[in-house]
């Protein structure tokens, strides 16, 4: 039996691709290293192979453009940024696409350091409509994609400390239920099942995306923000149009 691990993840300034790829390879190391790479019993006939799968970045457009489907050998960790405490609603649709069929699920949302609010549990509830069966989630801080200043440099080597024990909590809990199957698939699948939709943080319904606040506690439109352009320093050559995960430059 072959289970791949990988992370997915949409990371538009590589805080949620460094957090989910760590998760995703700590999760391979402790697994591959178990007795239960080789089966449980030493046969050949129940033998657990963990393949590190190549990781998927659907952050540039046109890797959204394409259909991802999944098994219940999979293991995803997938990942989001929050913004305005929900996941981007630019992803929803592609979202939407998935095809989980039964695949293990770790869904992870990075955000600026303000409150990931609904994003988490909106995450782990669009996963499993999917398909997918969601085994422990997490909601790390990045540096905010608006600021140098908000979570400066993270996530640091202390955040990246407790992304691992978090692998290692995950790794435990995925070993005890696949050897506790004795290497009969039903039985695992069985078991996998018994410890997924796992509770976080957050409402039911979701609550709309968070808005924004001046000092003195007034909404801002973040849709009238836009980036300083020095004209002189722009060679029109449309790299950054054409690269841009949020389609945001013209």
């Amino acid at each position: 039996m072959e289970i791949r691990i990988r992370a997915m993840y949409f990371s538009g300034t590589g805080t949620t691709a460094k957090v989910t790829s760590a998760i995703a390879y700590k999760l391979w190391q402790l697994m591959d290293e178990t007795e239960h790479k080789t089966g449980v019993s030493g046969e050949t006939d129940d033998a657990v192979n963990y393949v590190k799968a190549e990781n998927i970045n659907f952050t540039p457009k046109q890797a959204r453009s394409k259909e991802y489907s999944f098994c219940k050998n999979d293991i995803v960790v997938f990942g989001t940024p929050v913004i305005a405490g929900r996941v981007p609603n630019v992803l929803l649709k592609f979202l939407d696409t998935l095809q989980g069929n039964g695949a293990v699920a770790i869904p992870i949302v990075l955000y600026g350091n303000r409150n990931f609010d609904d994003a988490l549990i909106e995450l782990r509830n669009i996963l499993e409509k999917q398909g997918f069966r969601a085994v422990a989630a997490g909601a790390f801080i990045g540096e905010h994609s608006f600021s140098y200043k908000l979570a400066a440099g993270r996530p640091d080597n202390k955040d990246m400390n407790i992304v691992y024990e978090f692998a290692e909590k995950i790794a435990v809990k995925l070993i005890d239920a696949i050897s506790a199957s004795e290497g009969n698939p039903d039985e695992m699948d069985e078991k996998v099942s018994s410890i997924a939709h796992i509770e976080v943080e957050g409402q039911e319904p979701v609550r709309p995306y968070y808005k924004p606040q001046d000092r003195k506690g007034n909404h801002i439109n973040i849709l009238k923000v836009t980036p300083k352009l020095d004209a002189d320093k722009c060679s029109k050559c449309g790299i950054c149009a054409e690269i841009c995960p949020m389609d945001s430059i013209k």
